[in-house]
């Protein structure tokens, strides 16, 4: 599983140029998706072969300052609840403000690794005027340019070597099925329906890392790890910012797990971050299954369930090959169902398929509906196969791999789930020179 990092500071510090710079530099970006929650950013970097997970907590406040400044010990707070490396961003041109120290403040309490880093550096009298810095108390500090780049290679190695190592678990070829969603939406019920008991997963412990709580299931036949993110929280946060929260949470446990219980409230419907969420399963190529909690609590008339199910698929489009199933937690209906689908998401996510298969039955397909022609120039594909990856990728090997367009893949993809099972698992297609 990634390591987590946020940067932190306030506004107009350079935080989202720094973040952009992280992520592309040296081949280094792996996703980025912007807009993850408001217009939070998330995105994977790697440097020196470490890989990590990059969230950017700027941009919250458009307003004021008095406005920000209710804001900000929450933002920090929650970025210290959940990164494992904190990048603490200054402005070298302002100088240290009232809000940096309050920021200061805070990291200097929790027992986790800071990075001050000193932005706008862009000459050698910007670079004497970041002395004032050790003020914060926060120690060394890291001088770059955002915008040109200067200092962040010396940055990112200070940041990569306070990641943490990663443990390798005696029963990590477990199939992992992370539980997520926003908060109150019943995954802290559906975790204790499963296992049959009821569970303490709310901490009072200030300032420590909330990791995702692993428990191996195997009941009824199934042998897997449950990764519980559900209610993992101090109480004097529930009226926090939820959304940047449960995000955050989702970020590690969805890139820690092969399939994905999005749990969704259905008196609330599928709002706009159960839709976050689901992209961000999707980005990360896991295998996703939506779970409709509450329903015992929806009035229902003929047609009910299969128009919210359709409005889920219209959110969700182009990828609605996805399993739906209608759950109640509190009167334990189709709990089971929901796992059992889970269970089949991440056999077909785990599914091989002969390449001799694939091209008996894709070449002829192709055949009868080749890619359009472009400028002039026929594409014609010659061989298939599945590539060695841990969910489903193809390479499609032809003449002109530049002239296929998404419209077309899309086209392959849905005629690659109408002959083999995919069910809720994402397909990567490759077009490959022949």
């Amino acid at each position: 599983m990634n390591s987590i990092v946020a940067v932190v500071g306030r506004p107009n510090v350079g935080k989202s140029t720094l973040f952009n710079r992280m992520i592309k530099r040296r081949e280094a970006i792996v996703d980025s998706v912007s807009g993850v929650t408001r217009d939070r950013h998330y995105g994977k970097s790697d440097w020196n072969g470490r890989e990590f997970t990059l969230i950017d907590t700027g941009g919250y406040v458009v307003g004021s300052d008095d406005v920000f400044e209710k804001e900000i010990d929450k933002q920090v707070e929650l970025a210290i609840d959940e990164a494992d490396v904190i990048v603490f961003v200054v402005d070298v041109v302002t100088g240290i403000t009232p809000m940096d120290e309050d920021v200061a403040k805070l990291l200097r309490r929790v027992n986790k690794p800071v990075v001050l880093c000193v932005n706008k550096v862009d000459s050698n009298k910007n670079r004497t005027d970041a002395l004032e810095f050790y003020n914060l108390g926060l120690g060394d500090y890291y001088t770059i340019s955002a915008t040109s780049g200067g200092g962040t290679g010396e940055l990112l190695d200070a940041i990569v070597e306070k990641l943490p190592e990663r443990e390798i678990e005696e029963d990590d070829d477990l199939p992992k099925f992370a539980v997520v969603g926003r908060p109150n939406a019943g995954k802290s019920s559906f975790i204790n329906a499963l296992i049959g008991e009821d569970r303490n997963i709310v901490t009072d412990i200030a300032g420590t890392t909330r990791d995702s709580i692993d428990t191996r299931y195997t009941r009824f036949g199934f042998d897997f790890k449950l990764v519980d993110t559900a209610g993992i929280r101090r109480k004097a946060k529930v009226k926090e910012d939820l959304e940047f929260y449960s995000v955050m949470r989702s970020v590690r446990a969805i890139e820690n797990a092969d399939v994905c219980l999005i749990v969704l409230d259905a008196s609330r419907g599928f709002e706009g971050q159960d839709q976050s969420i689901f992209w961000l399963a999707e980005k990360n190529r896991k295998g996703i299954v939506i779970l409709v909690n509450k329903w015992d609590l929806v009035e229902k008339e003929t047609n009910t369930m299969k128009e919210f199910e359709a409005k889920i698929r219209q959110e969700i489009s182009p990828f609605v090959d996805v399993p739906i199933v209608f759950i109640s937690v509190l009167n334990k209906q189709r709990i089971y169902k929901a796992i059992e689908t889970a269970v089949e998401v991440y056999k077909c996510r785990s599914k091989k398929i002969k390449t001799r298969e694939l091209n008996d039955i894709m070449l002829p397909i192709i055949a009868e509906n080749p890619p359009p022609a472009l400028k002039g120039k026929y594409v014609k594909i010659k061989f298939i196969t599945q590539l060695p990856t841990p969910q489903p990728q193809f390479a499609f090997f032809c003449n002109l791999p530049q002239y296929v367009r998404d419209p077309y893949k899309r086209f392959l993809e849905n005629k690659l789930r109408d002959h083999f099972d995919f069910k809720g698992v994402p397909i990567s297609i490759y077009m490959r020179k022949k």
